[in-house]
């Protein structure tokens, strides 16, 4: 999956990362809008994760479900 699909299926996927880190605000979701970066950092915030371990997560994540950005 490239950025353009992942901006357009982002609907679908938001709610499987609100299942995956139930810490993440609706308005969260919102701000993040498909962009990984974004989705990193908030989990960062909200986890208070080091930045190495939210990438990891979210690579792992990436992995288990097939999401590419």
């Amino acid at each position: 999956m490239n950025i353009t699909e992942i901006s357009g299926d982002w609907k679908i996927i938001k709610g499987k990362v609100k299942e995956e880190w139930g810490k993440l605000t609706d308005d969260d979701l919102e701000v993040i809008e498909g962009k990984r970066d974004q989705l990193i950092g908030r989990i960062q915030e909200r986890y208070g994760y080091a930045k190495a371990r939210a990438e990891e997560e979210v690579a792992a994540w990436e992995k288990r479900d097939d999401y590419r950005w």
